[in-house]
C-alpha cells in the first residue's frame, strides 16, 4: 500500500486556473503561487458580495484518540463525492502547523486517494501565512517592549502585560520565560512567554476579517495588557496596527488547491480547536459559498470544541446559516472511547464498542441542540467486521440518526457516495433551523456554564477569586456582549484526558481567562490545557529529511 506522500507524487493535478475555472473564476481574479496554488485577489473576493449563499455543510467528529478519525480525510472524500454527482462543490479545510506536523499529529492534508495536493508544500511553508501571522504578531510584542524601554509614556505596568511572542512550533521550554537579560541597554526585566502560532490573536483575528480594513480595525482593539492605573492598552496606542497590517495584506487572501480528484479547495487559516476556534478562515468560506452550491467545511477536533466554536462564534460573527452537520467516527475510536486498549482496537470487542457509542450519541444530541440535521460517516478500516459496523449503524437508527459506510481513505470520492446523497437530502430539505446555543446579551459565566452543560455534560464551572474578578472586570468594561472560546484537552467532555465516553457531572475548573477584543471572544483556559503544546518523546522531526533523489521523505 502507498503511503499518503507517494499517493500525492502520483497524482497529476490541473492547472489552478483549470481548478478555479470550475468555480468561475478568471485568472484576473487569481494571484498564482507556482502552477497548483493560487491566491485569490482583494478585488475579485469583494467583487463576490451581492451573489448568493450555496448550502454549507460542517464535518466534525467525535471526541479524538490515537486511533484517528479523519475528519479532513473525510471532508475531502465527501467533496469529492458530491463533485461526482454532477454538483458545483468546494472544500473548506484550514492550513496545516508546523508543530503537529514535525510533532506527533502529522501533517492536515487528508490522507490515502482523498487528499489535498500540493501535499508537501500545503503541509510545510505554504504560501507563507502562518510567517506572516507570526512576524505580525512578534512585530507588537517588539513594540510593545520598545515602547517601555524609550520612555514608556503609557506608563504601561510591566508586570501586567498579557501580549506573548509566537512561533510555528511545539517547544515547550519556551512556555515561561524572562527576556532583556544582559543589563540596561537591553531593555527591562520582565516575565512573558511564548504561545504556538495558531493560538495567536491574529490568527484568530485573520480568520475572522471580513476584509483588510475589517483586520486593520481588530488589530487596533487588541488589548496588550494594562497600565498602572489597570486601564487596557491597545494596539492601536502602541501605534504597531498600520505596520502589522502590511504584513498580513497578502496573507488574509484565501488559498485556493485541489484533491486528487480535481475539487476546488480553499485551504486559509488555521486555530486550534483546543485553544482557539478552530475554523478555516471565514473570507475563504464565504467566498467559496458565493462561488459552490455546496461548501464541506470541517472544525476542529470533536464537536463538542470545534463544532461548537465554529457554530457559536465563526457563524454569530460571520451571519453563517449551515444546513447539515456531519460527524466522523470510526470503529477504532469508538472503542477506545468504550476503555478498549490502544494497542488491541484491531480487535472484535463489542462490549468496548458499545461502551464507546455513548461518546458519539453525546456528539449527535449536541448538534442536534443547534437545530441542525445530523448524519454520520463511519471512516471504515480494513479491520473493521460486518458485525461491528452493522452495531453502530443500528445505535444510530435508536438516536434518529443515519450512519453511512465510508471508504473514501481507498476509493477517494466513490467512497463517499452514500454519504453525499444523503448530505445532499439533508441539505436541500429546509429541516436545518439553525439557532446559537446562547444569547449575545447573556452574561460571560452564565455563557461559559451553558456550554459546559449543555456540551460536555458537566455539573458546573468553578473559578478562583480572580478569575471570577476578572469576567467581573470584563462585563464592566463593555465586554459581556462577546462569545465565549472554551480552551480545553479535546481528549474528553471533562477536563480530564484520560476519562472517556460520555461522562456526566464533572465539574469544568476555569483557569484564567483572557480578552480576545480584536477577534471578538473572551477564552475561558480550562483544566491544564497548554497554549504551547511540547514534542513527544519522539517527534514525527525525527524521521523527515531528505532522500537520495532530493524528494522530502518521512511527511505525513
Amino acid at each position: 500500500m502507498k503511503t499518503d506522500i507517494e499517493i500525492a507524487r502520483s497524482a497529476h493535478p490541473m492547472p489552478i486556473s483549470e481548478i478555479a475555472a470550475k468555480l468561475g473564476i478568471e485568472d484576473t481574479g487569481l494571484e498564482p503561487y507556482g502552477r497548483t496554488t493560487a491566491k485569490l485577489s482583494a478585488d475579485f473576493v469583494a467583487s463576490l458580495s451581492d451573489r448568493p449563499d450555496g448550502k454549507l455543510i460542517l464535518v466534525t467528529a467525535i471526541s479524538p484518540t490515537p486511533a484517528g478519525e479523519g475528519k479532513t480525510t473525510t471532508s475531502v472524500g465527501l467533496g469529492d463525492a458530491l463533485s461526482s454527482l454532477g454538483k458545483k462543490a468546494a472544500i473548506c479545510l484550514r492550513e496545516p502547523s508546523l508543530g503537529p506536523c514535525f510533532g506527533m499529529k502529522g501533517g492536515a492534508a487528508g490522507g490515502g486517494f482523498a487528499q489535498v495536493i500540493p501535499m508537501e508544500e500545503i503541509n510545510l511553508h505554504f504560501t507563507g501565512d502562518f510567517h506572516a501571522i507570526s512576524a505580525a504578531h512578534n512585530l507588537l510584542s517588539a513594540m510593545i517592549d520598545n515602547h517601555i524601554y524609550w520612555g514608556n509614556a503609557l506608563d504601561i505596568d510591566t508586570r501586567r502585560v498579557s501580549w506573548k511572542r509566537v512561533v510555528d512550533m511545539n517547544d515547550r521550554a519556551l512556555r515561561d520565560i524572562v527576556t532583556s537579560l544582559g543589563g540596561v541597554a537591553n531593555g527591562f526585566l520582565r516575565q512573558t512567554g511564548f504561545d504556538i502560532t495558531v493560538a495567536s490573536e491574529i490568527m484568530a483575528i485573520l480568520c475572522l476579517s471580513s476584509d483588510l480594513s475589517d483586520l486593520e480595525r481588530r488589530i487596533q482593539n487588541i488589548v496588550i495588557g494594562q497600565n498602572r492605573d489597570r486601564q487596557n492598552v491597545t494596539a492601536k496606542q502602541i501605534g504597531a496596527a498600520g505596520a502589522m497590517s502590511v504584513l498580513l495584506r497578502d496573507a488574509i487572501k484565501p488559498n485556493l488547491v485541489q484533491t486528487l480528484e480535481h475539487t476546488p479547495a480553499f485551504i486559509h487559516g488555521g486555530p486550534f480547536a483546543n485553544i482557539a476556534h478552530g475554523c478555516n478562515s471565514l473570507i475563504a468560506t464565504k467566498s467559496a459559498l458565493k462561488l459552490a452550491d455546496y461548501v464541506v467545511t470541517e472544525a476542529g477536533f470533536g464537536a463538542d470544541l470545534g463544532a461548537e466554536k465554529f457554530l457559536d462564534i465563526k457563524c454569530r460573527i460571520g451571519k453563517l446559516d449551515p444546513s447539515v452537520v456531519v460527524i466522523v467516527a470510526t470503529i477504532k475510536a469508538l472503542k477506545f472511547q468504550g476503555g478498549a486498549d490502544k494497542n488491541s482496537l484491531g480487535d472484535t470487542n463489542m462490549q468496548a464498542l458499545s461502551d464507546g457509542m455513548k461518546n458519539l450519541g453525546r456528539h449527535i444530541a449536541n448538534m442536534k441542540k443547534f437545530g441542525l440535521p445530523v448524519t454520520i460517516a463511519i471512516n471504515r478500516y480494513s479491520s473493521d467486521t460486518d458485525m461491528e459496523i452493522q452495531a453502530v449503524i443500528e445505535y444510530c437508527k435508536t438516536l434518529k440518526s443515519v450512519a453511512h459506510i465510508c471508504t473514501h481513505w481507498e476509493n477517494g470520492g466513490a467512497g463517499a457516495v452514500s454519504l453525499a446523497k444523503h448530505v445532499l437530502e439533508l441539505a436541500d430539505s429546509g429541516q436545518a433551523k439553525f439557532t446559537p446555543l446562547y444569547q449575545d446579551d447573556w452574561g460571560i459565566w452564565e455563557k461559559a456554564r451553558h456550554v459546559a452543560r449543555t456540551m460536555y455534560g458537566a455539573k458546573d464551572l468553578s473559578g478562583d477569586k480572580k478569575v471570577l474578578a476578572q469576567i467581573q472586570t470584563l462585563q464592566e468594561q463593555g465586554f459581556g456582549h462577546l462569545p465565549v472560546c472554551m480552551a480545553k484537552t479535546p481528549y474528553s467532555f471533562s477536563t480530564d484526558p484520560d476519562v472517556k465516553g460520555a461522562p456526566t457531572r464533572h465539574i469544568v475548573p476555569v483557569r484564567e481567562v483572557h480578552l480576545a477584543a480584536g477577534a471578538g471572544f473572551i477564552v475561558l483556559v480550562c483544566g491544564d490545557i497548554m497554549t504551547m503544546p511540547g514534542l513527544p518523546r519522539h517527534p514525527a522531526a525525527e524521521k523527515i529529511g531528505i532522500g537520495e533523489d532530493g524528494e522530502t521523505v518521512g511527511l505525513f
